[in-house]
């Protein structure tokens, strides 16, 4: 069976993944009603018991996508990163469930998702080097580093409504389209991966959107950042850096800032917080939908960006749309430090 996708059958499959996931969300959110509830607290954005754990409908989606194209045979999911991903998937799911019952500590917690980011880069589905100056060992570690600093960013940023939403979604829209058309010829060999992972926030967000009935979990960021950050270090693979930087720069700065923010004032970097910019600005005035809003559009922008960056093949094109990337990120930033004016 060979892989073939239109744009009919990329936007099929998006659509399949997007209703399976509601549907398992409609069947499970009772049990995660009465077993998952996550209560208002100090740190909290919410101010009613909301349930979590909507994720697993997410992830049970993405598992069942990936599984079915490598049962049918398709060339691309003959490979070994086939293995890691479900396996890195179920992991951190398995983990993200018990984290959401009672928390974990940290160092059992950062182990697991180191020993899942060496699984992934391990077995990542290029032979290019990024940075061909180092040895190959020195830079396996750094993108494992990287790849587990993305998923902990992404747990990280799910701290209001619809936020994870407004970041994966474009990100997905963006590499399906360059997949779909042939720009990236290794992400046109993990459409269905990029399909079921796009496809599937999209069923989630109705349940997300504000006032949230429904959150992620841990059992969904987990797994969600490390499936989006192994498909960004396959696009930078692919020899496209600059985009790669580009379609996550949202998630990175605030996050990044955030914990030097924080290790500069001698916080405990493991507790939990409310200091995000995108926190700040809900405390200063924003509504969430308004803070979610601008990311989106932010997000958006950036997808189009890092597109250019890899369509114009100019080298000079793709440093200046990382210049323009990140002054829009830095104008958002700025803008939900400051708060809406009273």
């Amino acid at each position: 069976m060979m892989l073939a996708f239109d744009p009919i059958h990329a936007v099929a499959l998006a659509a399949v993944a997007a209703v399976a996931t509601a549907g398992l969300i409609w069947l499970l959110k009772p049990m995660l009603q009465r077993y998952a509830l996550a209560r208002p607290n100090a740190r909290s954005s919410h101010t009613i018991p909301t349930p979590q754990g909507g994720g697993i409908a997410v992830v049970i989606a993405i598992a069942a996508v990936i599984a079915v194209f490598a049962w049918q045979g398709v060339p691309a999911f003959r490979e070994p990163w086939v293995l890691s991903v479900l396996t890195g998937l179920g992991a951190l799911a398995v983990a993200g469930v018990i984290d959401d019952i009672k928390p974990l500590p940290v160092l059992p917690r950062l182990a697991l998702q180191l020993g899942v980011a060496s699984l992934l880069v391990m077995t990542l589905p290029i032979e290019k080097r990024l940075l061909a100056m180092i040895p190959a060992e020195l830079e396996n570690v750094l993108l494992v580093l990287a790849l587990v600093w993305f998923i902990n960013l992404t747990n990280f940023m799910d701290g209001i409504d619809g936020m994870t939403v407004a970041e994966v979604v474009p990100i997905g829209v963006t590499l399906a389209v360059l997949g779909l058309f042939g720009f990236v010829p290794v992400l046109t060999g993990l459409l269905p991966v990029v399909l079921a992972l796009t496809g599937a926030m999209i069923g989630f967000a109705p349940f997300n959107r504000h006032v949230a009935k429904l959150f992620l979990g841990d059992v969904g960021s987990l797994p969600i950042g490390a499936l989006t950050g192994w498909l960004l270090i396959v696009l930078a693979g692919a020899g496209h850096v600059h985009a790669a930087l580009i379609l996550p720069l949202y998630y990175v700065a605030d996050a990044t800032i955030t914990l030097f923010r924080r290790w500069q004032r001698g916080e405990r970097l493991s507790e939990a917080h409310r200091s995000h910019f995108y926190q700040h600005a809900v405390q200063r005035g924003f509504s969430a939908p308004a803070v979610t809003g601008r990311v989106l559009v932010l997000n958006t922008g950036l997808g189009v960006l890092a597109l250019i960056s890899i369509v114009t093949r100019q080298p000079v094109v793709a440093h200046l749309c990382v210049v323009l990337a990140s002054a829009a990120t830095l104008a958002v930033l700025w803008e939900f430090e400051k708060g809406r004016p009273a």
